[in-house]
């Protein structure tokens, strides 16, 4: 490669990683003109762990035959039969030796040092190891470092000018990779911990504090039958897999139906379904309140079985006009919901407990689900602590169908 062929594709990777291309296109765009350069390569795989509640990280493999690039996420790989494979690879090898490169041609003799590579690199004669390795406060997480492998078919192996290319180039590759990997685990973080619609709004900017939009919306709120009475008698370590299991129907069952969840407080779920027309966020509501219902019927099943402790839902749902965005101080800002609604969808949501009802449904959301309220059944007028004049209140007519 010359310097006006190295200077072109320093060019393209500085592009590609500006304009937040996506890895696997980063990584098959730089393959294929590496062999339009003149480069040997057959295989390629870039490699970088990340932070996120299920993945470890992504590797994206690129192969000369057919063009293709793909995207694999990786569980943890500190156990099990993952914790195996990943001892027995080469870029391991670089992880205990501290070397920043490792080669090998690939024969008999690398095969039994390395038998991965038998999968990873079938038919290859020549490979070559990379990693690329962040400073400490560079540091997020797993995500420590960049790896990359390299590997010909061809007879010859690489050059050592194809090697040296590979050196100078990589890097580059490797900084456009993380640059990419850090956006994507800002918008994890983000829709993992605020939810996913705040999320998107706090990334597109929306971060000023007390800049909040009016809007209307179905609020849920649901927490747990029980829950003090099982944290009580419950062994300690049992508490939290609770929470997650329950959990998980609940946020399932919103996200599943274009809900936002916005808190969790502690056994409690705040969400807001929003649409174009209300009677079409209050169906949304009650479709994700049904399937709530089966996956808890379902994930009680299996927890009796396993004689762990089980319990039910409560779930309120209201209609009402909010104040959604940034609330809090210079330091600490929640994106979230106030207004008297969302006092009024808590305290709906205890009177489950006094009417034994495990669903309720506020006058207001009664109204705006249009023809939906023909599911319904009023289970009477009450007061709310904290609210002015008595509400009534519905719950799913069991008769009904819908």
């Amino acid at each position: 490669m010359n310097d006006a062929q190295f200077a072109e594709l320093a060019a393209w990777i500085a592009a590609a990683g500006l304009a937040g291309e996506a890895e696997p296109d980063m990584v098959g765009g730089f393959a294929e003109r590496l062999v339009a350069m003149g480069s040997p390569l057959a295989r390629a795989t870039v490699i970088v762990d990340t932070l996120h509640p299920i993945y470890e990280g992504r590797a994206f493999g690129w192969r000369a035959a057919g063009g293709e690039t793909t995207l694999q996420e990786y569980g943890p790989t500190n156990e099990g039969e993952a914790a195996e494979r990943w001892r027995a690879s080469p870029l391991y090898r670089l992880v205990q030796t501290g070397a920043p490169l490792l080669r090998r041609r690939i024969d008999t003799q690398c095969l039994a040092e390395f038998p991965t590579l038998t999968e990873t690199a079938p038919g290859m004669t020549d490979f070559v190891g990379m990693v690329h390795r962040f400073a400490r406060h560079g540091v997020i997480g797993e995500m420590d470092c960049v790896y990359s492998t390299w590997s010909t078919d061809d007879p010859k192996g690489f050059g050592d000018a194809d090697i040296a290319d590979l050196e100078k180039l990589v890097p580059l590759l490797a900084l456009a990779v993380k640059s990419a990997s850090l956006t994507r685990i800002a918008r994890t973080l983000v829709e993992t911990y605020l939810g996913r619609d705040p999320g998107r709004r706090v990334l597109a900017g929306g971060i000023a504090r007390g800049v909040a939009d009016r809007i209307e919306a179905v609020l849920w709120f649901s927490d747990l039958r029980g829950y003090t009475r099982i944290t009580d008698t419950a062994p300690p370590e049992h508490v939290i897999p609770l929470l997650n299991d329950y959990a998980d129907a609940v946020i399932s069952a919103i996200h599943a139906n274009g809900g936002d969840v916005l808190k969790l407080i502690g056994d409690g779920t705040l969400a807001i379904f929003t649409a174009a027309d209300r009677e079409a966020a209050c169906r949304a509501a009650l479709k994700a309140a049904k399937a709530m219902r089966h996956s808890v019927v379902e994930l009680n099943r299996r927890r009796a079985g396993d004689k762990l402790p089980v319990t039910d839902i409560y779930l309120a749902l209201h209609f009402g006009e909010v104040f959604y965005g940034n609330i809090g101080s210079k330091e600490r800002l929640d994106f979230t919901v106030v207004g008297p609604a969302v006092n009024e969808v808590s305290r709906i949501a205890t009177m489950c407990r006094s009417v034994e009802q495990p669903l309720l449904l506020s006058a207001s959301f009664a109204q705006a689900a249009g023809s939906a309220k023909s599911q319904f059944v009023s289970v009477g007028r009450y007061a709310l602590r904290g609210v002015s004049t008595p509400q009534e209140l519905f719950t799913l007519d069991p008769t009904a169908s819908g």
